[in-house]
Order: C-alpha cells, then sequence, then structure tokens
C-alpha cells in the first residue's frame, strides 16, 4: 500500500515537528513555470552534483551517502568563507 501524501505531511509534524508543505504543479499550465521554493532545492542538488562521488551511487550504506553529502556542503561553506566580500580586506 502506498503512503498518501497526507500520511506522509502528518508523519512529518508527528515525529520530527516539521510542516512539509507539497508544492504541485496545475494541469493547466503550459510550458516552463517556476515553482514556489523549487529552485532553492535545485540548487542544493546542484552543489551536491559538483562533487564527483555524488553523481553516481557509489555508496552502499547510507551513513557514507550522508557523510559525503556532509562533505560536499562543507567544501561549498569553506568555499563561501575564503571567498574575498565587500569590507573584507
Amino acid at each position: 500500500m502506498a503512503a498518501t501524501p497526507g500520511s506522509l505531511v502528518e508523519h512529518c509534524l508527528a515525529a520530527f515537528a516539521l510542516v512539509l508543505a507539497i508544492v504541485r504543479r496545475s494541469d493547466d499550465m503550459r510550458g516552463f513555470v517556476v515553482l514556489p521554493k523549487r529552485w532553492i532545492v535545485e540548487r542544493l542538488f546542484a552543489h551536491l552534483i559538483r562533487t564527483r562521488r555524488l553523481v553516481r551511487d557509489f555508496e552502499r550504506r547510507t551513513a557514507s551517502a550522508e557523510a559525503m553529502v556532509y562533505w560536499s556542503m562543507t567544501l561549498l561553506m569553506t568555499r563561501r568563507l575564503a571567498r574575498p566580500g565587500p569590507g573584507r580586506g
């Protein structure tokens, strides 16, 4: 039996105290339409794919895959912090 979107929203609220919002595309839209908050997720995936080991499913365990996601985000944050910006020198 497949989980319904309503049960997933209830599970997230009960287990994690998170409010899950599912953004759906309406059927009457044609062509490319920017969906709200979708660009945030797409940008995150683009940053993760820049890490070579996350391009394919090389990891056998979820713990090592999770560690690679942390490593990729750490690389991104250190690059941003090391970048000279306004007022930094």
